[in-house]
């Protein structure tokens, strides 16, 4: 029997063991603060496992490259911060439109612009979901601890191939950067998802031609079923076609295949939610001390849950409201001027919802996270 590996490392660390446990062998990128840990394993690594390391000469060819590199069939990645990620957002809307598979890493820091490039912040919520202009839709996944790191970036690229979608790990700086006990998964332990190939004849093919499930099998460059891709609106063949009812088919179908597939693709953890009378609701590093505060309140008798989320999008809106149902407030601290709380209004516009931020390149603590409830009574 295989024994799993135990390692001491960082969150950056941890998403690469990801990657390569979930087959990736091709990553091109950009160093820049605080990811950059993430690009020297990967050109440590990936030629020793057959895979190719590219350093490109910014991030809008980074994310080009992985896009190129899916097409061919290989699983893709790259790692960034919010500068470079500001750069890929044109690009992300190709991999979106053209349905491509591929992980971007965004591990956020304190902007805007260069701002703090050493500091931490969470203010990548929106840009995520829409910094790339048009109606579509987006997956991006948000751990809070080393080990999170290391599942979501398998997670990550499952979804990827199973739903034809590039999906957006939304890490911080702390948790990238903090070290702590990790176990690695053996070979076999977690099923690894590829993309649906076509069946049938080469000719019968058409390489956006959804399933009933609303997603298209994906050919590869160069097989013999011919895979077109273009960022223009498109038909099922995959030629620009700028017919009205074609564009809202396929922009409608973009959307459905990831939101209408909410259920699946989105996870939270909740803690102490049985008689929970206000509720915490965070994600990343923003959550752990949202949890020491909850366990000093309880010490003291309040009667206090969390809600982490490890999904943002999409939204886990039913999920949390199912969680908060005999909640009487809510409060939601994040790392910058409140991009997380108004999607909390939205799931929960029956309760009490309070804020607290902080936008300052500095992490929340739990005393202040315990003074913010209480200035909410």
């Amino acid at each position: 029997m295989v024994q799993s590996e135990v390692k001491f490392i960082s969150g950056n660390e941890a998403c690469a063991e990801g990657a390569f446990y979930a087959q990736a062998r091709f990553y091109a990128g950009y160093p820049i603060t605080p990811s950059s840990e993430i690009a020297q394993i990967a050109s440590e690594r990936l030629p020793t496992l057959g895979g190719c390391y590219v350093q490109m000469e910014d991030e809008i060819a980074s994310i080009a490259a992985i896009i190129g590199a899916s097409c061919c069939g290989v699983k893709s990645f790259t790692a960034t911060s919010g500068p470079g990620f500001s750069l890929m957002q044109e690009n992300l809307g190709v991999a979106i439109m053209g349905e491509v598979p591929c992980v971007i890493i965004n591990v956020q820091r304190s902007g805007p612009s260069t701002g703090l490039a050493t500091s931490p912040a969470q203010a990548d919520i929106m840009q995520c979901r829409w910094g790339t202009h048009g109606d579509h839709a987006i997956i991006a996944l948000t751990p809070s601890s080393v080990q999170e790191c290391y599942e979501l970036t398998i997670r990550a690229f499952n979804l990827s191939e199973k739903y034809r979608s590039p999906v957006v790990i939304l890490s911080d700086k702390t948790v990238a950067q903090m070290r702590e006990k990790v176990i690695l998964f053996t070979p076999g332990e977690v099923e690894l998802l590829e993309r649906k190939k076509p069946t049938g004849s080469p000719g019968e093919y058409l390489s956006f031609r959804p399933d009933d499930d609303g997603i298209p099998p994906m050919a590869s460059f160069g097989d013999p079923h011919l895979l077109r891709i273009t960022s223009s609106t498109h038909n099922e063949q995959g030629f620009t076609d700028d017919d009205p009812s074609n564009a809202f088919t396929l922009i409608r179908r973009l959307y459905d295949k990831i939101e209408d597939n909410a259920d699946d693709i989105t996870q939270i953890k909740t803690y102490f939610m049985e008689d929970a009378e206000t509720t915490f609701i965070t994600f990343g590093i923003t959550a752990r001390a949202a949890l020491n505060a909850v366990h000093k309140l309880r010490e003291e008798g309040n009667k206090v849950g969390l809600i982490n989320l490890l999904t943002m999008w999409p939204f886990p809106a039913c999920k949390i409201k199912e969680a908060v149902a005999n909640c009487r407030s809510l409060l939601v601290p994040e790392m910058n001027l409140g991009q997380l709380v108004r999607e909390v209004e939205r799931a929960c516009c029956a309760k009490e919802v309070h804020s607290y931020t902080k936008s300052n390149g500095k992490n929340i603590f739990p005393g202040e996270i315990i003074q913010a409830w209480r200035d909410s009574l």
